[in-house]
C-alpha cells in the first residue's frame, strides 16, 4: 500500500488568477465576519483572497477542498497525508501545519522552544503584550546549570541488609553526577568522602536519563553495616555551575536470631 505524503508550501499557493479562485463571487468585505487572531501577525485571507482568516501554526488543520481549513503561518508547511494516513471525517487534501525547520532552538529569553516557529509565535505573543522581543540564540537547548529532578530519599534499615539512595539531575550540557558521605573530623570539621573509595561493600552507578540531558546516580551498600548510617551528598556540575543534595541512611543493629530451646530426651521409666 502506498502511502503519499505531499508538502503543501500554502504561502506560495496560487488561487487562480490574482489568487483568487474561479468559483469566487466579487469581494464584499463589509459582509466578512469578524475575525480574532492570536496576533496580527496570524492574520491572512480566506481562499477567496478577500475576508480575513486567521493562518495556521503548529498542528492545526489546512488545506481541503478549495483550502477550507485555510493556509499555514510563515514558516510553516501544511503536511498532507494520503491514504490510510488521513483521518476518516478529513476530506482528501487536508493536513496539518508543520514548521519547515524542525529542531529545538535557544530564545533570549533564556527558554528553550522546539521549533523556531514556535520562537517566532512567542515572540510575537510577548511584544503584543508590551514586552521585549525574542530571538533566536542559538539552534539547540538553552544551556543552564544543573537542577535536581528527584532527591534522595531518607531510608531506615537494619545492618546486613541491602539499601540504595538515588537522585536526578538535568542539566545543559549533561551534568556529571558524583556521590559522597558527609563526614566530620575529630575537631569538628565538616568532610566529603569520595564514593566508593575503598568500601567494598559500597557502589555507585551513574546513567544518562530518564530524559534528554538529565543524569541519574544510585549509591547502593550491601550489606549494610552500622558504620554506613549517616549523610549521602549526590553532587551534579557542568560547566555553568553545580548543585547538591543529601539524604540520610540511618541503620540499627538486627537482632540476633533467638536459638530454639533443646527438646527433652525421652524420660526413662523407674522400676
Amino acid at each position: 500500500m502506498k502511502i503519499g505524503l505531499s508538502l503543501l508550501l500554502l504561502g506560495g499557493i496560487m488561487l487562480g488568477r490574482a489568487g483568487v479562485r474561479a468559483d469566487c463571487g466579487p469581494c464584499q468585505p463589509s459582509s466578512c465576519p469578524a475575525v480574532q487572531c492570536k496576533v496580527p501577525e496570524l492574520r491572512g485571507k480566506d481562499e477567496c483572497g478577500c475576508c480575513g482568516r486567521c493562518l495556521g501554526v503548529q498542528g492545526e488543520l489546512c488545506g481541503g477542498q478549495g483550502l477550507r481549513h485555510g493556509r499555514c503561518a510563515p514558516g510553516y508547511v501544511c503536511l498532507t497525508s494520503a491514504g490510510a494516513e488521513r483521518q476518516p471525517e478529513q476530506e482528501e487534501g487536508t493536513g496539518s501545519c508543520i514548521c519547515k525547520h524542525d529542531y529545538s532552538v535557544c530564545g533570549s529569553d533564556g527558554s528553550t522552544y522546539p521549533t523556531i516557529c514556535a520562537l517566532h509565535l512567542a515572540s510575537w505573543l510577548s511584544v503584543h503584550q508590551l514586552h521585549s522581543k525574542i530571538h533566536k540564540v542559538h539552534d539547540g537547548e538553552c544551556k543552564y546549570a544543573p537542577v535536581i529532578v528527584l532527591t534522595p530519599m531518607s531510608v531506615q534499615n537494619v545492618t546486613g541488609a541491602q539499601v540504595y539512595l538515588a537522585c536526578e539531575v538535568k542539566a545543559v550540557p549533561t551534568p556529571i553526577v558524583t556521590w559522597r558521605k558527609v563526614t566530620e573530623s575529630p575537631k569538628g570539621i565538616k568532610l566529603l568522602e569520595e564514593l566508593p573509595g575503598d568500601r567494598v561493600n559500597v557502589a555507585v552507578q551513574v546513567r544518562g536519563g530518564p530524559s534528554k540531558h538529565e543524569s541519574t546516580g544510585w549509591v547502593l551498600i550491601n550489606p549494610l553495616t552500622k558504620e554506613d548510617g549517616g549523610v549521602y551528598q549526590c553532587h551534579a556540575s557542568n560547566i555553568l555551575g553545580e548543585v547538591q543534595t543529601e539524604g540520610t541512611i540511618k541503620v540499627t543493629e538486627k537482632a540476633p536470631r533467638a536459638k530454639g530451646r533443646k527438646k527433652d530426651g525421652p524420660q526413662k521409666e523407674e522400676n
